[in-house]
């Protein structure tokens, strides 16, 4: 698929999406076997820790549909410009419609034209593989297996060590 199934508009995030952004990301996680229940509160902290690096959120011309977010990582080699990719949600009724898709795409290509070395996430190498994400042995994550965990350079050398997300991670 080349883009979404139904036509929407991608933009960052505006004062008065929170609300609806927190109810996306609750309904979109809310039967996911691997959640930990606590992705929409994740997204809240780490916008009230200045640490929302990117949140963009996808219209369909009524309401918004989808949301990603973008927020610094740190690296034990002390590699600057990282950034981990996650939570996506869309909305649970135009899921498979490729909004993710387009919403991961356009996180990268701001995050590109922004400067960003890399992006780090966890979740699906079948599903992020398309987008260039893979499994690189010598960056690690503790606390998950070692091929969900995965990274897309952009720009420069690929770092080595382990990476720590955004204090709001960590509650």
């Amino acid at each position: 698929m080349i883009g979404p199934d139904i036509p929407i508009t991608i933009r960052p995030e505006a004062p008065g999406d929170e609300e609806i952004i927190f109810a996306i990301t609750e309904a979109a996680f809310a039967d996911m076997k691997d959640s930990d229940g606590d992705e929409q509160h994740l997204v809240g902290r780490l916008r009230e820790a200045g640490d929302l690096t990117l949140s963009l959120v996808a219209e369909d011309g009524t309401r918004i549909v989808g949301h990603i977010a973008i927020s610094p990582v740190t690296i034990s080699d002390g590699s600057k410009g990282w950034f981990g990719l996650g939570p996506v949600s869309v909305w649970p009724g135009v899921q498979r419609a490729g909004i993710g898709g387009a919403l991961v795409k356009r996180a990268i290509a701001d995050m590109r034209a922004a400067g960003a070395k890399g992006i780090v996430l966890l979740g699906s190498p079948k599903y992020y593989s398309r987008f260039g994400f893979k499994h690189v042995s010598q960056i690690t994550f503790s606390g998950s297996s070692a091929e969900y965990f995965q990274a897309l350079l952009l720009d420069g050398d690929m770092p080595s060590g382990t990476v720590t997300y955004a204090p709001g991670f960590y509650p």
